[in-house]
């Protein structure tokens, strides 16, 4: 079994379409996969409850199977990080029951992803943010970043803060929009791989990501 803790160089960057795409790429094969985001915020209200947009996204990449709780834990309203909308909900996030659903969904699976929320240092709570929500997982860590200006910065920066926090990095993905000029997106991809000696890649709608699933 693979495992992968998807995170990002910030919010809105790829994550969820690039989980969905490694989600999608590893069906393809005959591999089955559960893909998890365990808390969403900026959810909307549909049918008396809170729906998050990317946790479905995710589970439907994954074949659509999966139910109650593995389709995501935490869900609020407003778009801020984690731990403002808990406290705003008067909940906390607790990251206990995200290993346990994790351990749950993961049974019988071929490929295990799970998607954080915004970039590494995003908090969940008082005590831990995303990086400790991956330490405890130990899984390798995508890191997902935009493909066009600033990415340089910003990926080299988020591989920096993964991998000294004592986690591996197993590819840096930058995620490649339709109206992504295709020359600066792969000049970007050179210029971080002479800087990191990890695996750099580029994903589009037609990218093939089996060397990852």
């Amino acid at each position: 079994m693979k495992s992968y803790f998807v995170t990002g160089t910030g919010t809105g960057v790829g994550k969820t379409f690039v989980t969905c795409a490694l989600a999608r790429c590893a069906r393809g094969i005959g591999k089955r996969v559960f893909a998890f985001k365990p808390m969403e915020t900026g959810c909307a209200q549909i049918g008396g409850r809170l729906v998050g947009a990317d946790q479905e996204l995710v589970c439907e990449a994954a074949g659509g199977w999966q139910t109650g709780e593995l389709r995501g834990l935490y869900q609020f309203e407003p778009a801020v990080a984690p731990q403002v909308a808990a406290e705003q909900a008067q909940v906390e996030i607790d990251l206990g029951p995200i290993l346990h659903v994790v351990a749950r969904g993961s049974v019988s699976a071929d490929l295990v992803l799970v998607e954080g929320a915004g970039g590494w240092r995003v908090p969940i709570n008082t005590g831990a943010d995303m990086a400790a929500l991956a330490r405890r997982l130990e899984f390798p860590v995508i890191v997902v970043g935009e493909a066009t200006l600033g990415t340089i910065n910003h990926s080299l920066l988020s591989v920096e803060a993964v991998e000294r926090d004592g986690c591996t990095v197993a590819a840096l993905i930058l995620s490649k929009r339709p109206t992504d000029d295709a020359a600066h997106v792969l000049d970007n991809a050179h210029r971080i791989s002479a800087r990191w000696p990890g695996r750099v890649l580029i994903c589009s709608a037609d990218t093939d990501l089996t060397e990852l699933v």
